[in-house]
Order: structure tokens, then C-alpha cells, then sequence
């Protein structure tokens, strides 16, 4: 019967729309049309203006890579899941919630950089001290000098080799491309370092809640039902997200 309702009023609906649009009550609906062309150029400056936003849409486009692959956001993050795995939350804090501490925690330890880069190379240049290319070579050595006082001499000598160039005199010759994946390698190891150390006092809660269900008989009930509680009760009590996070602050000075 209800149905039978529904069906009358969708009839009544449909000759209700064409009675209105017979009697010229509805207009006929208008959609934009956009089109998109090539015209020749009568400047040369308009060749420039293009291929300026042209770079410019890359340089945004490779943004997160940058973060990542030249801040401090790939051990921080690494460490945040390290943290996660160990407690035995997989989905507490949510990844957005690891995420985002990273990010803010990542702004925070390159702040030093960053108004480094806004005195000597952004200001200038904007004052047209500088032009566009010695403006990027003064930012880039904030960069460069922070990825060299944490990335690892074997990872840097590891990737000098693999590029076949001979042996620089100083850190100056050593190219930015052949940096960048040294400092992640570097910061990788130093992630999974804390990471291991994070997860040794979890990793010794479960093995005593363990030993006492075995002792007890109860080999059927999964010990992680029975530690989780412990191992969060342990990480409050000792103001565990204080000393994670002051430990990776501390880790980069």
C-alpha cells in the first residue's frame, strides 16, 4: 500500500513538472561553457609569466616530498608508529592524530631554519637586494647545513661512492642531490634506534602478563587482552607522551 503511495506520487510530481514546463512557468536550464585555446604570444614576457606559473604549480605539487624528504618529519613520524605498535593501538591515535603532531612538531624543530632562510634569502629578495638565484643558493644552505650536522658519515660516503665523483675537500662540493637521501637514510636509522628503545619496557610487560597466564592455566586467553590495560596504565604513569616527545626534540641538537 505504501508503496502504491509513493508510486501515485512521483506520477503526480512528473505531470505537475511538464504541466509547469508546457505553460512556460520553468526555464530551460543554462550550462557554462568553458573552453581553452592557444593564441600566439605578442610579448615575451608572456612566455616568461607561463613558465613561471608552470614552476611555480610544480614546486607545490612536490611540497609534501620536500617536507619530508629535508625536515625532521621522517623520524618523528616513524617514531609517533613505533610508539603506536609497541602500545598495541593500531587506531589510537588515529593516523591523522600521528600526522599532524609530526607536522606541528616538525615546524617547531625547523623553526631555527626556516627564520634563517626568511632573514638571509626571503627578505632580501623581496627588497630586491637579491636576485632569484642567489636568493635560492642562501636558502638552500640552512637546509644543507642542518642535514649535514644529522646525517651519518657512512651514509654519506655510501652515496658519494654510488655517484662515482671524486672525493670532495669539503662539505661545500658535496652536491644537495647526493644530501637528501643520506639525511633520510641517517634519519631512518635513528628512527628505528629510538623505536627499539621504545619498545623494550612494552616488550617486558608482555612478557610477565604472559608468564602469569601461563602459570595460571590460562593459555587460551591472548595475553595482548590482558596487557594492553597495563602498558597504557604504564605510559600515563610515567608521562610517556612528555618523554617521547622531548626525547626526539632533544635527539636533533
Amino acid at each position: 500500500m505504501r508503496l502504491k503511495r509513493f508510486s501515485l506520487l512521483a506520477v503526480l510530481v512528473c505531470l505537475a513538472g511538464l504541466v509547469f514546463a508546457s505553460a512556460g512557468f520553468a526555464e530551460p536550464l543554462s550550462v557554462p561553457t568553458v573552453s581553452v585555446g592557444l593564441g600566439k604570444v605578442s610579448k615575451p614576457g608572456d612566455v616568461s609569466t607561463a613558465l613561471q606559473i608552470f614552476l611555480m604549480i610544480t614546486v607545490l605539487s612536490l611540497a609534501p616530498g620536500l617536507l619530508i624528504m629535508t625536515t625532521s618529519f621522517t623520524r618523528v613520524v616513524v617514531v609517533l608508529s613505533f610508539l603506536r605498535g609497541a602500545i598495541g593501538t593500531p587506531q589510537a591515535p588515529s593516523n591523522q592524530i600521528v600526522i599532524s603532531l609530526a607536522l606541528f612538531l616538525t615546524f617547531y624543530i625547523m623553526s631555527p631554519v626556516w627564520q634563517q632562510i626568511n632573514t638571509q634569502a626571503f627578505q632580501p629578495y623581496k627588497a630586491g637586494q637579491l636576485t632569484q638565484e642567489q636568493a635560492l643558493d642562501k636558502a638552500v644552505m640552512p637546509i644543507r647545513k642542518f642535514m649535514l650536522s644529522q646525517v651519518r658519515e657512512k651514509d654519506l660516503a655510501l652515496f658519494l661512492s654510488l655517484s662515482k665523483m671524486p672525493r670532495p675537500k669539503n662539505a661545500n662540493e658535496i652536491p644537495t642531490l647526493t644530501i637528501i637521501p643520506a639525511f633520510m637514510i641517517s634519519e631512518l636509522q635513528s628512527a628505528f634506534q629510538i623505536g627499539f628503545l621504545i619498545y623494550i619496557p612494552f616488550l617486558v610487560v608482555d612478557m610477565v602478563v604472559a608468564s602469569v597466564l601461563m602459570s595460571m592455566g590460562m593459555m587460551m586467553l591472548p595475553p595482548v587482552m590482558i596487557s594492553l590495560p597495563f602498558k597504557i596504565l604504564l605510559f600515563i604513569l610515567v608521562d610517556g607522551w612528555a618523554l617521547v616527545i622531548g626525547s626526539i626534540v632533544k635527539s636533533f641538537g
